[in-house]
């Protein structure tokens, strides 16, 4: 194990997300990685919420529950956290400071260059705006 990915910060959407990532960064851990497994709930920031909170825990959990079940299976240390925010890239760099990771890994839920430019897109402000190494994992069965 490198100590680049001894505490690896994943951040996860939801249940099928979640069980992605996981199998996308598995082949590059070991009992000795601790992955810290994060969801962020984007906060409107003073506009209607796109689902209620309550809500939006529950899938944080049962995505946190399918990393926990594949990670135990091959002995890899998992913390969990729900972190809050408007802006979620930077929630997840927060979080990422907060959990003293030594990178961040997460597994590009697609779009294309247009989509970044018109969204912001969380993948290229993670990639140009964190102070840690970033890691793009690959999208298995992807043409």
């Amino acid at each position: 194990m490198t100590e680049l990915l001894s505490r690896v910060l994943v951040p996860i959407a939801n249940e099928a997300d979640a069980v992605d990532t996981y199998d996308s960064l598995s082949g590059y851990l070991d009992s000795e990685t601790t992955i810290l497994v994060v969801h962020v709930i984007e906060k409107a920031g003073g506009g209607i919420d796109k689902a209620g909170v309550e809500q939006r825990e529950e899938i944080a959990e049962t995505a946190f529950e399918a990393v926990r079940g594949l990670a135990n299976a091959d002995d890899v240390p998992v913390e969990t956290g729900i972190h809050y925010g408007t802006d979620v890239a930077e929630t997840i760099n927060a979080a990422a400071d907060e959990r003293d990771a030594t990178a961040i890994a997460f597994r590009s839920r697609g779009g294309g260059r247009i989509l970044d430019f018109l969204s912001g897109s969380v993948r290229t402000k993670l990639v140009t705006g964190s102070d840690l190494p970033v890691i793009a994992l690959p999208r298995d069965g992807m043409e």
